[in-house]
């Protein structure tokens, strides 16, 4: 992989934009029951990038979503689910893969709450969890995913 990664993305309506200049740690999907009703399909998909790495270039967000105490981002205009920020990961910010201009490369490379997964939703992801990976298989994760060429 090389070095050089830039995206830019934004909401439904354009009123917020953000920028991430820094290559991706992974890339997910998630089939719990929230991050179903958040994104209003089967699972939501994120690319986890480093917090220093990412940026709001225009507009502001608000925080939204229920349940357990993540920092859900959405645009206040048409309320857009746009990253999270999740409590206790300060280096990271999860951003949803499909709000993304261009999200072409950044296919889900794990696959948690496979347990709650609708039998039809199948991702290709190469390495999927039942419940969340123990935080001791995120390293793991992250290295063969930033290998993988």
């Amino acid at each position: 992989m090389t070095d050089a990664f830039e995206r830019e993305g934004g909401c439904r309506c354009g009123d917020v934009r953000f920028r991430i200049t820094a290559r991706p740690l992974v890339t997910m999907a998630c089939h719990c029951r929230g991050c179903q009703r958040m994104s209003g399909g089967p699972y939501s998909l994120s690319v986890a990038v480093p917090a220093a790495g990412f940026a709001v270039i225009g507009g502001e967000t608000v925080i939204g979503g229920v349940g357990e105490p993540a920092m859900h981002h959405h645009c206040p205009r048409c309320k857009s689910w746009l990253f999270t920020r999740p409590p206790g990961l300060d280096f990271m910010v999860n951003v949803r893969t499909p709000m993304l201009d261009d999200p072409a490369g950044l296919e889900p490379f794990v696959e948690t709450m496979t347990a709650e997964r609708f039998p039809f939703a199948v991702t290709g992801a190469r390495h999927g969890f039942e419940r969340f990976p123990p935080d001791d298989a995120w390293e793991g994760l992250v290295r063969a995913y930033q290998g993988q060429g």
